[in-house]
């Protein structure tokens, strides 16, 4: 007898749940903490890059009450699923998905966006199997920096901010690239996974006014143990996770 697939469960927010089965990159750390961190001040329409499962437009929606949400993915199975969390969520009538490339989203739109977030693929090299679907997602392959950083300069508006996050090195090379584009960091939060570790994230924000750059720090872990978040950490996620 066949065995039946057993169902994932989906990953449950205090406001929404993200079903993510049938997509290469799960909820994880990265796109919690962008989605919680990028200022949403101010924002009557954005978009996420890359949304996967939808998680961070689901959030900016949580965040942003008045806000339209676009989420784009060139995946097909990818925005299956984000429409299915998108049409189970309270904010369903403010998100919208788009499959479609960033690349041709960007030459044939005019809609422009006061922010535009992404938790982009960070691997530039390496090789991988034809069912290796996580690690094509982590490539960038199929997004270039290159490509992102001249979608955003199309699509945003002039005003607007972009944000995303990075591993501590190519965030570093992405800032100094952002720059060839007109896009200047004027945000970073360096992301430990505890007091003593070295910096592992670069939570950073751009926009098109080149101004001095505020930067802070955000510790995950008090000390080594599984659940000794810190405060600071806590409290950027304390509306999302149902253990905070």
């Amino acid at each position: 007898m066949a065995k039946t697939k057993k169902q994932t469960a989906p990953f449950q927010f205090k406001q929404f749940a993200v079903q993510q089965e049938r997509c290469a990159m799960k909820v994880g750390t990265d796109g919690i903490m962008l989605g919680a961190w990028a200022e949403v001040a101010g924002v009557s329409k954005a978009l996420d890059i890359g949304t996967g499962t939808g998680v961070i437009a689901l959030m900016l929606a949580q965040r942003a009450p008045e806000a339209a949400i676009h989420g784009i993915d060139i995946d097909e199975v990818a925005c299956q699923q984000a429409r299915e969390n998108f049409e189970a969520a309270p904010w369903k009538d403010r998100l919208s998905i788009i499959q479609e490339s960033i690349q041709d989203y960007a030459r044939t739109t005019r809609t422009s966006y006061d922010l535009i977030v992404s938790n982009p693929p960070f691997f530039s090299g390496g090789t991988f199997g034809m069912k290796e679907e996580r690690a094509i997602a982590r490539q960038t392959v199929r997004m270039p920096h290159g490509d992102l950083l001249i979608a955003v300069r199309q699509l945003l508006a002039r005003s607007g901010r972009f944000c995303l996050v990075l591993p501590y090195l190519e965030g570093l090379r992405f800032q100094e690239r952002a720059e060839e584009y007109h896009l200047f960091c004027t945000k970073v939060t360096e992301v430990k996974p505890s007091p003593d570790a070295p910096v592992k994230r670069l939570l950073m924000q751009f926009e098109q006014e080149d101004k001095p750059t505020e930067t802070d720090q955000l510790v995950i872990r008090a000390t080594d143990a599984e659940d000794s978040y810190t405060t600071d950490y806590r409290a950027l996620l304390k509306d999302f996770l149902l253990k905070f």
